[in-house]
């Protein structure tokens, strides 16, 4: 038999090589090794998110485990910071140590972040844990109006890119009280005059849709930075597009019998719509907007995650995919 034919009869096996080890729940659970860090009922309630209600469960199971591995990457990042200041006989100052968290419009990000900040802080090697949304590096309403790019808002291009590069350069560079814009849920827009300080924490964490998105190669070769170059950790917040798509409009139904009752509520308009036109005015804006930005911009970056929180029906992580080293 010649090798052609005994390739026909007996195909060579296919390989199947991945970055990342897969854990289920249950797995996951039990690398949280005895650490606790319990949560008042009051706390897991101002933790949660608007249709999202974080459990006790969810916290042990899933987010104790995460908080100690980030912990784990913390001391590791310190101790060769300090070994590379030895190496350049400089002062070893301690580095803010930066956590991305990306993902979907509605996956649960902020109440991701929150919860993570909030463990986090409990440990005595980082009690310092600060947070901030990109939301506040969104071009103004006035600005994207200017260069059409209101029915884009959340896309990449909708955001001033290089304030957000600045803003996590200094902070992870050690310098003192940088200053970041605030955003309005209620009025849509950047509020003037307001900010808030980052001075130097322990740990910085940087949530939003876009973080994890590489920088595009220029043809010449020179350095082009990015947010996700800064970051010495990242986790996206996954989910199937369709369970998404009811917790947006779940979201959506929901602001629609509170906040967009406020007449100085930007959305006030959706306030008169009777609950079936509300659903048809979630929908359309999930498919036409947000499905688009999650398609084209932010799930191309999940594989760059180090982490991948994978969620069911009811927000809980079902699997966690680690990135090996």
């Amino acid at each position: 038999m010649s090798v052609q034919e005994a390739l026909e009869f007996d195909p060579p096996p296919v390989l199947e090589a991945s970055p990342f080890r897969k854990f289920t729940r249950a797995e996951w659970a039990e690398l949280r090794g005895g650490v606790e860090i319990p949560l008042t009922g009051e706390e897991l309630a101002r933790l949660s998110g608007l249709i999202e209600r974080i459990s006790h469960e969810e916290v042990e199971d899933i987010y104790l485990p995460v908080a100690k591995l980030v912990s784990y990457y913390v001391s590791a990042a310190q101790e060769l910071h300090s070994a590379t200041a030895k190496f350049f006989n400089k002062r070893g100052d301690k580095t803010p140590f930066a956590v991305g968290i990306a993902g979907s419009v509605a996956v649960g990000k902020s109440t991701s972040a929150r919860v993570l900040r909030e463990l986090l802080a409990r440990w005595p090697s980082h009690p310092r844990v600060d947070l901030v949304t990109t939301d506040g590096f969104l071009l103004p309403n006035a600005e994207l109006e200017r260069r059409g790019l209101m029915q884009r808002k959340g896309f990449p291009e909708s955001f001033d890119q290089a304030r957000l590069l600045r803003f996590v350069a200094d902070v992870k560079a050690g310098k003192a009280n940088v200053e970041a814009p605030v955003y309005s849920h209620n009025s849509y827009d950047i509020v003037p005059g307001e900010k808030i300080v980052i001075d130097r924490p322990d740990i910085l964490i940087v949530e939003g849709l876009n973080v994890l998105q590489p920088a595009k190669l220029p043809r010449h070769g020179e350095a082009v930075p990015f947010v996700s170059d800064f970051f010495d950790f990242s986790i996206y917040i996954d989910a199937e597009p369709a369970i998404i798509e009811k917790w947006y409009v779940t979201r959506f139904l929901r602001l629609w019998q509170t906040a967009f009752r406020d007449k100085h509520a930007y959305f006030y308009r959706y306030s008169e719509l009777n609950e079936q036109q509300a659903i048809a005015q979630a929908l359309h804006l999930w498919r036409t907007i947000n499905l688009v930005n999650l398609r084209k911009n932010i799930l191309p970056t999940r594989q760059r995650a180090n982490l991948i929180l994978s969620k069911g029906a009811g927000h809980r992580v079902e699997t966690v995919s680690l990135r090996k080293l």
